[in-house]
């Protein structure tokens, strides 16, 4: 849970932030002036239907896509504008991504899949690669290729590799999409804990049961920031989920 010195001290910080795309001869307007801030360690959650702009922000923030107005900070370091060097040194040492087609190395084992994200970040233990897919319930897939593994499997390597690196914001888009009731509490869980290290986590839904475990919830339509809070109801822990 975010302190008041996180609060304080934004490690996240977008302003007027605005991404419009050319799609058939007009203009789609994705998100519109958007100002956020977030704080070291907090765990939010990102919500609203389909087309509010929710994997839009998320590409943002993690460097994939550039803002058509605003500027983006993270971890102090200004990405708007950045070289391409610049943004790969970013993406290697700030933020780790579970995106929603899981986008695995095929002909890489989910050991050698989740090993690579940490030699990418120079941060070289095979030990601890093993044991976070034995944390996400493969310990016994470790040799698997991605083809070999089901879909809700494949995810738990994805975010395997995302949680083993270490960096500093962890972006996630519908990290449970694809798993049983289960394995999602587990999941949430072991995202949950790495608040407790500093890590920011967003995690982008259309679940709104994950919202009510969430610090903070912020909710999005047409492009727009409609709400920003504490869940509806206030904050309940992981075990009271259901879905």
């Amino acid at each position: 849970m975010s302190t008041p010195e996180a609060a304080s001290e934004p490690l996240i910080r977008l302003t007027g932030v605005s991404r419009r795309y050319e799609v058939g001869g007009g203009t789609v307007t994705a998100l519109a002036d958007v100002d956020l801030s977030i704080g070291a360690g907090e765990f939010v959650v990102v919500l609203g239907p389909s087309g509010s702009g929710k994997t839009t922000l998320l590409n943002l923030v993690g460097a994939l896509d550039v803002p058509s107005d605003g500027t983006i900070e993270i971890a102090g370091r200004a990405i708007t504008g950045a070289g391409h060097p610049d943004l790969f040194r970013f993406r290697r040492e700030t933020v780790s991504f579970v995106f929603q087609s899981f986008n695995l190395f095929p002909t890489l084992t989910a050991l050698e899949n989740v090993q690579f994200a940490i030699d990418v970040t120079r941060r070289r233990d095979h030990v601890r690669a093993a044991e976070i897919l034995d944390r996400v319930g493969l310990g016994d897939r470790l040799g698997h290729f991605p083809g070999q593994l089901s879909g809700g499997e494949q995810q738990r390597v994805a975010i395997a590799r995302a949680l083993a690196t270490g960096n500093p914001v962890l972006l996630a888009d519908e990290p449970t999409g694809e798993l049983d009731f289960r394995t999602g509490v587990q999941i949430l869980e072991l995202l949950h804990e790495q608040t407790h290290a500093g890590t920011t986590v967003l995690i982008v839904t259309h679940n709104r049961e994950i919202a009510r475990v969430a610090d903070r919830v912020i909710e999005l339509s047409s492009g727009h920031v409609v709400a920003d809070g504490l869940p509806p109801g206030g904050q309940v822990p992981i075990a009271e989920l259901h879905w």
